[in-house]
């Protein structure tokens, strides 16, 4: 059995769109389903699960501990309370697929880490719903070398790899720390595809030819991925994830940022749909 890819939409930039609304046209561009961080917004979570089963979506649930805190017990403590309150966003007919935990911080130490990955474990077990650990800027995932020694200690512990991230904390393509980039693709569960260079997160634009190193340094860390993943007979999950402003800048653009953060992310599902199609 080989599977095919299943392309989630970021609900980040369109949080002042009706449920109803952004669905249909999630649904409408042939995604499987969502992702979504309830807390960037009011919302009837009640409804917004109907909605989700009404168009036949799945979702997955994005997170990072907001609250302000003082000390590291704190932190540890909000994060305990938000996960278990994300956890118990379902009903008898959706649940989140996943939960891509941003933890930590980018100077905590390998203890207080491993604290943060044991939270994540308990609640995975209690609510039985995996927990990924996303690879991001700020929190104890930021470089690819930060990640690799803790991999070996977790040999269970589970990644969303954004690799836009490592590029440019790194100010390179990670050419000279494969091992460690081989290590996080054989824990990487889910992937965020944002193409990101040695200056920033996110390109302009994708498509655009003067981008087309950072596009094909992006595309060698996901070919194997999904030749992995294949390979194990694992479900393929990957979310587009061009953001809105500051992530996504106006410049010359004519149409709105908002057309033009789903149009970035509707061609990089499209590019990689025909990639990877099977």
């Amino acid at each position: 059995m080989s599977f095919a890819v299943k392309f989630f939409c970021p609900r980040w930039g369109f949080e002042t769109i009706s449920w109803d609304t952004f669905l249909k046209q999630v649904k409408k561009a042939n995604y499987a389903g969502i992702e979504w961080f309830p807390f960037a917004e009011k919302t009837d979570y009640k409804e917004v699960l109907g909605l989700l089963e009404y168009y036949d979506l799945d979702y997955a649930i994005v997170m990072a501990v907001t609250k302000p805190y003082h000390t590291f017990e704190q932190y540890l403590e909000n994060l305990k309370q938000d996960l278990r309150r994300l956890l118990t966003i379902r009903d008898e007919y959706k649940s989140p697929i996943f939960v891509s935990a941003q933890t930590g911080r980018e100077f905590f130490d390998y203890p207080q880490i491993k604290q943060c990955l044991a939270i994540c474990d308990q609640l995975e077990l209690e609510f039985k719903t995996p927990i990924y650990q996303e690879t991001h800027r700020n929190k104890w995932s930021f470089a690819a070398h930060t990640v690799a020694p803790v991999l070996d200690k977790h040999t269970n512990l589970k990644l969303t790899l954004d690799v836009s991230h490592w590029f440019c904390v790194s100010e390179s393509y990670l050419e000279d720390q494969q091992p460690a980039v081989n290590k996080a693709i054989a824990h990487a569960k889910h992937i965020h595809a944002r193409v990101g260079h040695t200056q920033g997160p996110q390109v302009w634009d994708p498509a655009l030819p003067e981008y087309a190193e950072a596009l094909e340094a992006h595309l060698q860390i996901w070919d194997k991925w999904v030749a992995r993943m294949r390979k194990t007979n694992t479900p393929i999950t990957i979310t587009p994830e061009f953001g809105p402003t500051p992530y996504l800048t106006k410049g010359n653009r004519t149409s709105s940022l908002r057309d033009e953060q789903w149009r970035v992310n509707l061609w990089m599902k499209d590019f990689l749909g025909d990639r990877y199609a099977q």
